[in-house]
């Protein structure tokens, strides 16, 4: 008699660390025979991973939950993530939840979830390897998470006590991680953790021994990292970008321009060390792409300090800008602090930030016109002719590449940029959406790759 396979769907909300995690329990769940289903088919499983870095994360992650329920009303429920470290039962305020799953327990969700649920599970291995849900949902870049967990405690952050303490996954693990992803036909990969800086740290290891081992000891075709706190990075760190495999982008979150607001956020690290991070990367890799975090009206945040904040920004000339107007998190210090800035200010100088981001990124975008760039093409335009497909560039620019219509997708191909489109602005974006802009280029003539 033939077992129908469990069919699951997963969904995430937040970080990448939340997008690593979920690809890791997809691998895992299709190594046990399971079919990973897009929305409109019926699931028999739904795994949702929660985010709580603010109020409107933990609002977001409710009505994702509902959302899942109306869609999959015969599915049974497995919710993990940040909302769940806080307390599912009051956090998410929803009946119909099957198992929750602690951030601390996350490596051993699909275990858990065989234990607790009654769904008619194969034996590991059900599958050929060869088969990844990750590539077969059209995806050409794939996360890992190498690390979990931060020992800071920046005042404005709910994550310490989400994620707990910190834990570094060995790196003979990874590696073989990032292998079987080659495998799979998956040609970038990037790196994530909370605080992937201290990568090691528990461990006597670091970053920088990560990565090389990761370049030496796989096939990766390009290498990335996610979000890096800019601090704990060595000497040898900046000298592993020297290899072209290693991308030249990193989001660096600087949260201020004024050092006496990162000082109220317990921020480790001041302006002028931010800038000498800045010139470091680019010494390494001329038009090495730094991208950033801003909050906005952080408690206390004067008049000057919000000018020093949009000075700064103006001086290190971030490729792009996730911009953020505060809002309080209960848990936190911050929360607590006096002189808490008025929303109609906050939602001033948001405006204002998201105005110089999109002069910056231009800026930023206009200097990469007339190069040739290895770009990874990752598929066909989703509003497009069909004769159009995109791809991102190793500083991870985003470029729309004329076709004809041939699928090229999962190629690193040379393309020639040709000019910078402006896409309609209607206002500034919510969140970390990305001020528009993005660059067209031409097949080029020198071959592929």
């Amino acid at each position: 008699m033939n077992v129908r396979p469990v069919r699951v769907k997963l969904s995430t909300l937040g970080c990448r660390l939340n997008e690593a995690e979920l690809a890791g329990w997809s691998r895992e769940l299709e190594a046990r025979g399971c079919q990973i289903i897009e929305a409109e088919d019926a699931a028999d499983l739904v795994v949702l991973n929660t985010c709580a870095v603010t109020a409107e994360a933990m609002r977001k992650s409710r009505k994702q939950l509902r959302r899942l329920q109306r869609e999959h009303p015969r599915a049974q429920v497995v919710v993990s993530g940040c909302a769940v470290s806080f307390g599912a039962d009051d956090q998410l305020g929803e009946h119909g939840i099957d198992l929750t799953v602690h951030n601390r327990d996350k490596d051993r969700l699909v275990a858990l979830a065989r234990e607790a649920l009654a769904l008619p599970w194969m034996p590991e291995g059900a599958t050929e390897p060869g088969a990844a849900a990750l590539f077969a949902r059209g995806r050409q870049r794939a996360f890992v998470k190498v690390q979990d967990g931060c020992r800071y405690q920046c005042t404005f952050c709910i994550t310490t006590r989400a994620r707990g303490e910190e834990r570094s996954r060995p790196i003979a693990e990874v590696c073989r991680e990032v292998q079987r992803l080659v495998a799979d036909g998956i040609q970038e990969v990037v790196l994530t953790g909370v605080h992937a800086a201290g990568y090691g740290r528990d461990s006597g290891s670091s970053l920088d021994e990560l990565l090389a081992a990761v370049l030496a000891e796989t096939d990766v075709a390009r290498l990335r990292l996610g979000s890096v706190e800019p601090w704990d990075l060595s000497d040898r760190f900046w000298q592993l970008f020297e290899q072209p495999r290693l991308m030249p982008h990193l989001h660096l979150p600087l949260q201020s321009g004024a050092d006496s607001v990162l000082k109220r956020m317990a921020r480790r690290c001041k302006t002028r060390d931010f800038a000498r991070l800045v010139e470091t990367a680019r010494s390494a890799v001329p038009g090495f792409n730094i991208t950033t975090d801003i909050i906005v009206g952080f408690p206390g945040e004067t008049e000057h300090e919000w000018a020093q904040t949009r000075d700064f920004v103006a001086q290190m000339g971030f490729g792009d800008l996730h911009i953020f107007s505060y809002s309080p998190r209960r848990g936190t210090l911050a929360a607590t602090m006096p002189d808490q800035v008025p929303t109609a200010v906050k939602r001033e100088r948001s405006r204002a930030l998201h105005g110089l981001a999109r002069r910056l990124k231009r800026e930023h975008l206009a200097q990469q016109v007339g190069r040739i760039q290895p770009v990874l093409i990752e598929g066909f335009e989703t509003a497009g002719d069909g004769l159009t497909q995109v791809g991102y560039t190793p500083s991870y620019l985003l470029v729309r590449v004329p076709t004809g219509g041939a699928d090229l997708s999962n190629r690193i191909l040379p393309v020639r940029i040709e000019r910078v489109i402006d896409e309609a602005e209607h206002g500034p974006p919510e969140g970390n959406a990305r001020p528009p802009g993005l660059l067209l280029g031409g097949m080029s003539d020198i071959g592929t790759e």
